[in-house]
């Protein structure tokens, strides 16, 4: 691979890295928030729950506006609004301005997870890009895996202002990397508005939309309880439960690298296959393992078949609409919000009828329309 060219991925996975970790990063200091603002916990609670909100929201309005502008300025100008964002919440004293710099984040969110991964595809033949993609991943997954522990961390051993300045520093270095290395060939070609919402008109895509929902919703039926599940369960202490959801990382990036270069071989069978091996690590979770080596490999699997979900259905969607990839993009990061928020919800419930196990079951039924809705999209295709 050209270095030139790999250089780009890993400022675009940096940026990727510091927007997960202020989206998740917060809830590591609610406690902090709540006892500084002198809120309770449903109202700091917002800071979470608006932030998915408005990405599902106003993510593919936000991005059929700015999908005409220059794809490289695009990224930059928004990784500098997350970086000021994070800057200004370090030091503001009211509850709701702080709620407010979490809404304009959140509108650009959307923008810049589209135009980062058509930009990284821009720079690479199509039979690479799934590999590429993977990499870019990376910094997605890490930041949902690491953000959390590593915000609380920096609050704990420097001050809760340190957290938020840490988000500003990695947003502005990223920033800086992609105004400077990003080739400035990776400009949006025009499609008119009407173009691009023409692909709602395909069955196929809404099939694929269903199969990241449901796919999504699977993943954090069980992801959103994973501390409990692993305290109540398999018996971990905290300092070992920890290194546990370090292990799951690890998984996590190996398993997206893995997917990357499967789908590059065979999109349909990895595709496929990826809904089943989450439900093997779901049945190995509920099989009883407690002891220190199987419960590390039972992690390693699991957060390989749960973060290779990103990779999976971006390319599932995308693939259905190469005419309009900013705009579909859009559709994947609403979409897949709204499957995070089904998924807490589901999952809850099955837990308050069947306790901590029941998130599985969640978990399971989910696999299962998700599979149903692939299974569907391929009939559909074939019939066409």
């Amino acid at each position: 691979m050209n270095t030139v060219r790999a250089t780009p991925i890993w400022f675009i996975a940096l940026g990727l890295f510091g927007l997960y970790t202020i989206e998740f990063g917060v809830v590591g200091i609610l406690p902090a928030i709540m006892e500084r603002f002198h809120v309770g916990t449903a109202q700091a609670g917002m800071l979470v729950g608006a932030f998915a909100f408005v990405i599902a929201l106003f993510g593919p309005f936000m991005v059929l506006i700015l999908s005409n502008r220059n794809r490289k300025q695009v990224l930059v100008l928004c990784l500098l609004i997350f970086a000021g964002c994070s800057a200004l919440s370090a030091f503001t004293d009211h509850f709701y301005v702080l709620l407010a710099l979490r809404v304009i984040p959140a509108l650009f969110h959307p923008v810049f997870f589209s135009f980062a991964f058509v930009a990284v595809a821009s720079l690479y033949p199509e039979e690479q890009r799934a590999n590429a993609s993977a990499k870019a991943f990376i910094g997605t997954s890490m930041g949902m895996v690491l953000g959390v522990p590593l915000t609380t961390y920096i609050a704990d051993q420097f001050s809760y202002e340190a957290s938020f300045l840490f988000c500003a520093i990695v947003n502005g270095i990223a920033a800086a990397g992609i105004a400077v290395i990003l080739p400035k060939t990776s400009a949006a070609p025009r499609v008119k508005y009407r173009e691009q919402l023409s692909i709602l008109r395909k069955i196929p895509l809404w099939l694929s939309i269903g199969a990241a929902t449901f796919l999504f919703a699977a993943m954090f039926a069980v992801y959103s309880y994973s501390a409990e599940f692993l305290g109540q369960v398999m018996g971990l202490q905290e300092r070992i439960l920890s290194i546990m959801l370090v292990v799951f990382g690890v998984g996590g990036v190996a398993g997206n690298l893995l997917a990357g270069k499967l789908l590059g071989m065979n999109r349909l069978r990895t595709t496929l296959v990826q809904p089943f091996v989450l439900a093997i690590a779901y049945f190995l979770l509920d099989s009883g393992v407690t002891s220190l080596v199987p419960v590390t490999a039972v992690m390693l699997l699991w957060g390989a078949a749960h973060t290779s979900g990103l990779i999976v259905t971006q390319t599932l969607l995308t693939s259905e609409a190469s005419e309009a990839p900013e705009f579909v993009n859009a559709l994947y990061i609403s979409f897949i919000n709204l499957g995070v928020s089904i998924g807490s919800a589901v999952g809850g419930r099955f837990i308050a009828a069947a306790g901590i196990e029941g998130s599985l079951k969640g978990g399971i039924l989910f696999i299962a329309l998700t599979l149903v809705c692939m299974v569907f999209n391929i009939w559909v295709k074939r019939r066409v």
